[in-house]
């Protein structure tokens, strides 16, 4: 439902390619991340790890670490004062709560667990004392495989919950089973989607500071979500919510690894501040982060396609198997990633008869969570790479078998009840064509394979969920309501103050939500300031991840921002002795239409409202404080698009080189093109190396074997080629301002399209890729099954 805004002239900021506010600060170092914090007597934090995949914990010795000098305390699990259990759970049936010790008590789960800390006058004494803290283990048989963690012999890592599948959901829709009887043809395909890790460039950290005199508990922490962990820390370590501050300063990318809370250590080093009385810090190192922060995305996925002799789809069919690691994330579980993939099986097909099932299921692994693109990456994984060997066995060019199935561009509900606001379906292909010169490229895909060479081209159309809030939560399976609020304030000399619950990382929201403000008040963008990240000075909100802001501070903004300019054009139209109806708010003055030269400029009209004698600033009964505070709830909203790939695979290698990607993207009114590209171009170059290079790899026994950025491997600049962007603008139906999100798009398409391009090249083998990543041994692999 779209709100009753006016704007008194065309917008001057919305939609222009406004530089980034925050750069400036960036770029001459001017930010404040948590470890360039520090408070005086600050003591230090190390944690110490299982080397273990599973295993029972006999004791702990503590006694030498506790001898070294600098050493202030070592901590184990029976130490720590007034700590509850970090609990998951799911208002909904099929969730079983899940449960954990912030300090493992009597067993680990997986390698990198945490067992015991040690808090000294430094980082280094801190390690020396972990380094001798003596856990004696005994092992236990560990379970690394979902599907094999379901079978009834496994090893049990929760024995109170007596096996390891916590959450079993399922869904359908139509007549499934009389539509695959019916189809011409039936295809399937398992596909196995690889384990990843969101990686940020800035590693995780807490550090808190109790003061004894007030009570008052300080927590500064790299979070995406400020007040929900206060909310979640409050009753987990005994404090009341009013005595408790979390301040989120700037994050070096967060990519949803920070969007998560109660992780051990936001439990642990806030307990510990207040059993110590002095400040406590830990960042995570490097092995810590790929280690035992949080994974992502590794999931088993089996689908069915029915398809009549014409290739018009009949039904779609799916079991999601998602290997959650050894505990459940507080708050979205493991079930974020089967889930998500299974409820959006459909996507932007006329598909009418489809049923999914998903599990998500404990395992010897680091836990996984709502990293980028969440189970929407691989479950478009999963789906185009199916459909793409459809279009192969049917001989159908796989776009125009897109096409013939997609939906039309209006609202559109799914057979499973998603609330689609309209799209480019069908055009964002169509454009994704015309940008690769689609013909011509198959004709030298043809060339060159006469000369040996071979190319692939790939497409991966997609619609996405953005906005996320209360209803699009409640269509992918989590019964939440979200109520995020933004204020906006006229300070007296004419400035205005944003704060929002909101947190930036990286996106620019400093720059898109004083746009926002700038146009509806009429004021410079200079003139707003964006405050965020502190929970005593920002209203609350349930923080940044599944490409919510731009459409819910949008909102929230736009709504509080005519609150304001109201009282605003009451009080120009007293100071210009005129009609309110005749006030316009532009380039920071309040003048009246029509009439040139009467004008006043607004920080008049603002010291008028603070200082005005009050029967006339509020004549009308109206509070007089130029504030207001609003919340928006958006109705479920989704982007869309199309990635196109062209590349080359070198089969005697295995390499790949991409030679185009072509990013087609809708994310309805584009409150700033610049920002918009620069979200496409960092999710592509994520998506990239989800598909070819990054690993969170385990071997048999589970031992983590990428630990460092030696073993893991980022995309660099090499990796990545120069993407083509194209935009369409499909206002959303049901958004304010017809703005969708578009944080997330290019990690859910290019996977696929990637993946679909692989396969288009190696056609000539007979092969199809079935997982990912896809390393150049994964290739020569294929090749070498085919041709032997």
């Amino acid at each position: 439902m779209t709100g009753d805004v006016a704007a008194a002239r065309p917008p001057q900021y919305v939609g222009a390619r406004v530089p980034r506010v925050e750069d400036p600060r960036f770029l001459a170092g001017g930010h404040g991340y948590l470890d360039d914090i520090t408070r005086p007597g600050l003591l230090h934090a190390a944690f110490v790890r299982s080397p273990h995949a599973h295993a029972r914990i006999r004791s702990v010795d503590t006694t030498e670490a506790a001898a070294v000098p600098g050493v202030v305390g070592v901590f184990t699990a029976d130490d720590l004062q007034g700590v509850q259990p970090i609990v998951t759970a799911l208002d909904r049936p099929e969730a079983t709560p899940v449960s954990r010790s912030a300090l493992a008590k009597d067993k680990v789960r997986f390698v990198g667990d945490v067992v015991a800390v040690v808090v000294a006058r430094s980082r280094y004494l801190a390690e020396d004392g972990a380094d001798l803290v003596d856990v004696d283990y005994e092992p236990l048989p560990a379970v690394l495989d979902a599907e094999k963690a379901l079978a009834a012999d496994a090893p049990v890592l929760d024995e109170e919950l007596g096996h390891n599948n916590f959450i079993h959901t399922e869904d359908s829709a139509g007549d499934v089973e009389q539509a695959f009887a019916d189809a011409a043809h039936v295809f399937a395909k398992r596909f196995r989607v690889g384990r990843s890790a969101g990686a940020p460039l800035e590693t995780r950290g807490t550090m808190a500071d109790y003061d004894v005199a007030s009570g008052r508990l300080t927590v500064w922490c790299s979070t995406q979500l400020p007040h929900l962990l206060r909310t979640f820390l409050a009753p987990t370590i005994g404090v009341s919510e009013g005595k408790l501050t979390v301040i989120s300063p700037d994050l070096g990318g967060g990519f949803g690894t920070k969007a998560h809370i109660n992780f051990p250590d936001e439990v642990i080093i806030p307990a510990l501040s207040r059993q110590l009385r002095r400040p406590v810090k830990w960042i995570e190192d490097r092995y810590e982060s790929l280690a035992a922060s949080v994974h992502s995305k590794e999931l088993i996925g089996d689908i069915e396609i029915a398809v009549d002799a014409d290739g018009t789809f009949r039904a779609f069919r799916g079991r999601f198997i998602g290997n959650s690691g050894a505990y459940a994330v507080v708050p979205w579980s493991g079930m974020v990633d089967p889930a998500c993939a299974a409820t959006m099986l459909p996507s932007i097909y006329d598909v009418r008869n489809v049923a999914w099932s998903a599990d998500t299921v404990l395992t010897n692994k680091c836990p996984t969570g709502a990293v980028r693109g969440v189970g929407w990456t691989p479950g478009q994984l999963i789906r185009e790479s199916l459909i793409e060997d459809v279009a192969r066995a049917l001989e159908i060019d796989p776009v125009e078998l897109r096409v013939k199935n997609a939906i039309g561009p209006e609202p559109y509900v799914t057979a499973l009840g998603a609330r689609y606001d309209g799209g480019s379906y069908v055009e964002s292909m169509r454009v994704a064509q015309k940008a690769i010169d689609y013909e011509n490229t198959r004709r030298r895909q043809q060339e060159l394979r006469g000369q040996g060479r071979y190319l692939g081209i790939g497409f991966s159309p997609f619609v996405e969920p953005t906005g996320f809030a209360s209803k699009g939560a409640h269509q992918v399976g989590y019964p939440i309501h979200f109520h995020d609020q933004t204020s906006v304030t006229m300070e007296p000399d004419g400035s205005v103050t944003v704060k929002t619950g909101m947190h930036s990382h990286g996106q620019g929201h400093e720059t898109t939500f004083a746009q926002v403000v700038a146009d509806r008040l009429g004021v410079r963008l200079d003139d707003v300031r964006v405050v965020r990240g502190d929970t005593d000075h920002s209203p609350y909100g349930m923080g940044t991840y599944a490409s919510r802001s731009a459409v819910i501070a949008n909102g929230a903004l736009s709504y509080a921002a005519a609150d304001v300019r109201a009282k605003l054009v009451r009080l120009a139209s007293v100071l210009l002795e005129a009609s309110p109806d005749d006030i316009e708010l532009h380039d920071g003055q309040a003048s009246v239409r029509g009439v040139p030269g009467q004008a006043v400029p607004l920080a008049s009209v603002a010291g008028f409202g603070y200082f005005g004698p009050k029967e006339v600033v509020a004549a009308d009964g109206t509070e007089p404080a130029l504030t207001a505070t609003r919340t928006y709830d958006p109705e479920e909203n989704y982007a869309n698009g199309t990635c196109a790939v062209v590349l080359e695979v070198d089969p005697e290698l295995g390499t790949i080189r991409i030679e185009r990607i072509v990013a087609v993207e809708d994310c309805g009114v584009m409150l700033n093109p610049t920002i918009v590209e620069g979200q496409i171009s960092g999710a592509i170059a994520q998506a990239l190396g989800l598909t070819l290079l990054e690993e969170a790899a385990y071997a048999d026994d589970g031992n983590f074997l990428a630990g460092s950025l030696m073993d893991y491997l980022y995309p660099t600049a090499a990796d990545v080629p120069e993407i083509t962007m194209e935009h369409i603008e499909t206002p959303s139906a049901v958004t304010e301002s017809g703005v969708k999100g578009v944080g997330e798009a290019g990690t859910v398409s290019a996977p696929a399209a990637v993946v679909n391009a692989i396969t288009d090249a190696l056609a000539p083998f007979g092969v199809t890729v079935d997982r990912t990543p896809v390393t150049p041994s994964y290739i020569r692999d294929l090749i070498r099954g085919a041709t032997t």
